[in-house]
């Protein structure tokens, strides 16, 4: 019997963690090798497997792969080299986020998509464009996320080291920052799961390579197999780099794990 907010033992959420996947199979499996659901608008599993080993050995998906990866970390580490000393600045000072705080939350709401033709006409339909939508997609999450996580820093610590002696600067550097790098990191986290649906938009349109690239040229032959293969590549990706973005959260601020 569950209980609300009871810890599970680490067996255990593997265990459900890995049924719940058997059973999504065991679902998709009936659904089409039983004749239920056309295999023109899905493929089976049986199939999905056969047209990601084509795909693999035969087209090179590994480049497309490959390519899609370094868009994503591209872009998500601009945003972020950017976004998180912004948003540092909006949180520890209140006028400047009274001047940026307005355009952020206006920004943030603009889907990167619809930024696309506007960044053809300026960067063309190279590598920048694309970069340049995962950035828009991810910079404005980042700077309102993290300004909000450094304004909520508990005042009595600020008090504190203004009463031992610092100065302003010395409150953001050893006060503010420190006591919310484990929030930021979290943040950094979640806006990496954004950034992947942001580069499937920008691969959509003007590219020649890149898994979202694979998934349109599938989808205007009916190729559902390959369609399903790419998102489950882009899915098993996310959850790696979701685990190792944990890992290295655990190894670097293991007092918020404890």
């Amino acid at each position: 019997m569950f209980r609300p907010l009871e810890p599970v033992s680490p067996p255990a959420r593997i265990a459900l963690g890995v049924g719940f996947f058997v059973l999504f199979l065991a679902v998709w499996a009936f659904a089409t090798l039983g004749g239920y659901v056309s295999r023109t608008f899905l493929a089976d599993p049986l199939t999905m497997v056969a047209n990601g080993w084509e795909l693999m050995t035969k087209f090179n998906f590994a480049y497309d792969i490959g390519l899609t990866i370094w868009r994503v970390v591209g872009g998500f580490i601009l945003a972020a080299l950017v976004g998180v000393p912004i948003g540092i600045a909006m949180g520890a000072w209140k006028p400047v986020e009274a001047m940026l705080e307005p355009f952020v939350s206006f920004a943030r709401y603009l889907p990167a998509s619809a930024f696309i033709p506007l960044l053809i006409l300026w960067a063309g339909l190279g590598e920048l464009q694309k970069l340049l939508v995962i950035f828009i997609g991810s910079f404005f999450q980042i700077v309102l996320m993290v300004a909000v996580a450094v304004g909520q820093t508990r005042r009595d610590l600020v008090e504190a080291a203004y009463t031992l002696g610092s100065t302003d600067g010395g409150v953001v550097r050893r006060v503010l920052i420190p006591a919310n790098a484990p929030e930021i990191a979290e943040i950094l986290r979640l806006v990496l799961g954004w950034a992947w649906t942001y580069v499937i938009v920008a691969e959509l349109i003007g590219s020649s390579a890149g898994i979202g690239h694979m998934i349109i040229d599938s989808q205007a032959r009916l190729e559902t197999g390959q369609i399903i293969f790419g998102i489950i590549v882009i899915g098993i990706i996310g959850l790696v780099s979701d685990f190792l973005f944990k890992a290295i959260n655990r190894k670097l601020f293991p007092w918020r794990f404890a």
